[in-house]
Order: structure tokens, then sequence, then C-alpha cells
């Protein structure tokens, strides 16, 4: 195992405990199993690079303390940016100064463990996060930060929390994590990941025989932001009766956003088996696949004849693949009956690269003419944003921009990250409205090297990129405008 793959295991081991995509790391013969949990991604930091001329990249600054950086988000009402640790604190940044300064703690908002953060149209500030409870439970916290009526002090409280839910002690305990507000302000979408990779049984050594996903995994909520002390009961037919439930079949859409037209898009991170990364257009009451179709394609552990080792999408650098959890699976429950909601096709020409199941090899798709729905496995997409005000020049004007999480082979399929394709990047995404039914999208790579980066904010033509690894830099990508 050479030291840049090492690297880049670490880095996944410890995100995926987090709530991103799952990857343990392991070679054939495993040189170490110790991970810490509280230690932060590692490597040299990198150096963006802008892949077009007419795009400038500044460093802000450099993040990098005890807890990591998470989310970056800023305040509609002054274009003021904050960014936030996983301990919970949340810095204010000065860009003209290139530094920040912490303005609130969890002695403020009683959240140790934070995961997501938005603020709304009237500088209300949500925050997002799990706390681990006994018999290997958890349970999500959502709390608020109001401005005190004529004061710029806040007052926190709790908007909603759930009730305790079992999770799997596994890479995919996804838990609470992302979040948005509607344009209005009225309403808070969350997302709640799965606990399994790809709906097996996670029975935690007995102690839940026969679990998949419960009623709280696997969904989007939406709550009124009014909302005060709302209790998340883990029973899907529950939260349905109360109007929580957004949207099901989510495996773990970390990154959600409100397109220019009000349209809500969400990023969506994959298995441990080579299967397609999502773009979604998410929208009410739909089910969006999971676990029985992930990346346009169905899984075949729902099949009674699967015998994965036939499978040649199955990747032993993973740790699903590892542990077994692939398997012949006679209980697996039964599809839907309704129509599932497939991702957006990317036509390219990047972040578009899929292994064909029938020989193993991996193509592009177009290359060949085809689609992939949506991104090449394993990129780890999030940091989705919009050109919401319309500012940039015509080939950006009003489009997507999302980054990708993990380190790419851009010529093998050496790393437990994306194959034949670069990861860590900035992508355009141009996407076109298809009736009233879908999208479909072109991804262009416009920005290279970042070091993992976890999260994006957009102000004007600028792209602010919050790094996680290395020195967990704010990067400043100008984009040109009209």
């Amino acid at each position: 195992m050479n030291s840049i793959n090492s690297s880049n295991q670490k880095q996944r081991r410890f995100l995926d405990n987090f709530a991103f995509k799952s990857y343990f790391v392991a070679a054939k013969t495993l040189l170490f199993t110790i991970i810490l949990l509280n230690y932060g991604a590692t490597g040299a930091n990198a150096e963006p690079k802008a892949l077009r001329p007419d795009i400038q990249i500044r460093n802000i600054m450099n993040t990098v303390l005890v807890s990591p950086s998470v989310r970056i988000v800023k305040d509609p009402r002054n274009n003021t940016l904050y960014y936030l640790k996983r301990n919970g604190d949340i810095y204010q940044v000065n860009l003209s100064l290139s530094n920040s300064t912490l303005v609130y703690t969890s002695s403020n908002h009683n959240l140790g463990e934070t995961e997501g953060m938005a603020i709304g149209p009237n500088g209300t500030i949500y925050l997002v996060g799990n706390a681990d409870l006994v018999n290997d439970q958890t349970k999500g916290i959502i709390v608020k930060g109001e401005i005190k009526s004529g004061t710029q002090q806040r007052v926190w409280s709790i908007l909603a929390k759930s009730a305790a839910y079992p999770k799997s002690k596994t890479a995919y305990d996804h838990r609470f994590n992302g979040i948005v507000v509607s344009p209005d302000g009225n309403f808070i979408y969350v997302n709640s990941g799965s606990r399994t990779d790809h709906g097996e049984i996670q029975s935690v050594n007995g102690l839940y025989p026969n679990t998949r996903e419960v009623g709280l995994t696997a969904c989007i909520l939406r709550l009124p932001t009014y909302g005060k002390n709302l209790f998340l009961a883990n029973d899907r037919a529950a939260l349905k009766t109360a109007g929580y439930i957004f949207a099901e079949g989510i495996r773990n859409t970390f990154d959600m956003a409100f397109a220019p037209n009000g349209d809500l898009f969400g990023t969506e991170n994959g298995p441990d088996r080579d299967m397609s990364e999502e773009l979604n257009w998410l929208r009410q009451g739909g089910n969006y696949g999971f676990p029985w179709r992930i990346g346009g394609t169905d899984n075949p552990q729902q099949f009674y004849n699967y015998d994965p080792a036939k499978d040649l999408l199955l990747d032993l650098k993973f740790n699903a693949v590892q542990r077994g959890y692939f398997r012949n699976d006679p209980t697996f429950p039964v599809r839907p009956t309704e129509n599932l909601i497939e991702p957006i096709p990317n036509f390219g020409p990047d972040a578009d690269k899929f292994r064909d199941p029938q020989d193993g090899k991996v193509k592009d798709a177009s290359v060949l003419g085809q689609s992939l729905s949506s991104f090449t496995a394993h990129r780890s997409p999030l940091g989705l944003v919009f050109d919401t005000q319309g500012v940039m020049s015509l080939e950006f004007n009003r489009d997507g921009f999302m980054l990708s999480f993990t380190t790419g082979d851009p010529t093998g399929e050496t790393l437990p990250g994306p194959f034949k394709d670069s990861g860590q990047d900035l992508l355009h995404l141009n996407l076109t409205k298809v009736g009233n039914t879908n999208y479909r999208f072109n991804a262009t790579r416009i920005v290279e090297g970042f070091s993992n980066p976890v999260d994006s904010e957009i102000i004007g033509n600028k792209i602010y990129v919050l790094e996680y690894g290395g020195n967990q830099g704010i990067w400043e990508i100008t984009m040109p405008t009209k």
C-alpha cells in the first residue's frame, strides 16, 4: 500500500463515520485498522488550478484547527460568510482582511456534533447535529438561532428533535446532515441519510435483528421554520401524517440547493459498489429509488439469483465488499410499486465514466454517445450552488456548480475514488429542463487540485470553496461576468 493511497483512504474512513460516502480502507493485506476519529484529513495542501484563463483563484484563508471545517454559508441579507466546524464552532469571515472571528460555540446552541448549517432570508441560522445514545442509538437535532428584535443578539432554540433510532455501527451511519432553507424562508429541508450501504441487514450484532432502514432514515424531511420542539417519530407513517416527509429513497443527499427557477436539487452519494452517483431534481412525495435503484441501475441484491462472486462491479478496495455485505439476500424487501424517480442524466464531457457490468472495463459514456446517471462512481458530489442572481457570463449564467470530494485516478483505477477520472474539482453543470419530468445536463471541469473540497457558497460571480483536507482553505473562484 503506497503512502498516497494510505493517506487518501484514511481521509475517506474518517469522513464515512462523519456522514459522507462510505469508503473504508484496506488492501488485500490490511496494514492497519485503527483510524482516529478526531484526526482531520491528511496529506499535503493542494493548490487549486483553473482549467480556463478567464477564471481567477485566490486563497482567502486557511481554517485548520483541532476540529475539521464542514460547511460554508452566507447570510443572504448582507452576503457575510460563515463557516462551521464539526464541533459546533461558527466563524464569521472577513473577506477584506482574509481572516475570521469565532462568533458562536456549542455553549450557545448546545450542539457538540454538527454536520449542517444554513441561513434563512431573515438571518436565522439553522444547525443540524446528532447525538449518540445508549444501546447504539442516535438522534438528530435541529436548532435555530433567531435574531432578537431590535438587537444583533441571537436566541437559540430547538426547532426539532428526533426519536432515538438504531445506528448500524458501520461506515454507513450517515445520520442527519444536509440542510437548505426555502427561498421564502418558510421551510427547511433536512437530509436524514441511510444506515446501510445498499439496503443490507445491519443488526448490530443481533441487537436489532433483521434491521435495514428505519422510519427516520433514507429520507428528506421538510419542516416549518416557525417550529418549536417538533418531535420526529421513528415511524414513516407518522412522519407522513405530520407532513414532515418530503422525499424518500435517498441514500445520502449531503447537499441541496435551489436553482434560480425555484426547483430543488440534491447531490447523492452512492454505495461501495461501482454504481454512478446522482444529481436529483427533488420533488414533494418523490421516491428516488434507494435501495432498489442506485445510479440509474438496479441493485442486484434484490434479486433471488444474485451471486456476488460473479459481480464485476465489486472492488475489494471497499469496506462493504470486504465485509461481505453484498450477498445473496432472499429476504430483501420487495420493490415499491410506484414509479421510482431516476437521476438526472449527464451527457459529459466530464465526470461520466462507468464500469461496464458485462466486461468489467471502465468506459466513457459521452465518448460512446451515451449519458450517465449522473456522475462517475465514488466521486462524492458535494457543494452544490447556483448562479441565482444571473450575473455570470452567458456560458455560465444561472447554471449550477458542484464539488467532488474524493481523490481520483485520471488514468487508471488504483484509488478508492473515481476511476479514470479526476476528483477534488469544481464542475460546471449546464442544466436543461426536459418538459416537466426531469432535466439533463452537461458537466465540465473548470477548477482542479483542491484538497478534499467539502462545501461551497456563491456571492455574485464568486464561488467560495471550503476544503476539508490539507490546510482546510477557503478559496475564492472568480467567474467571468456578462
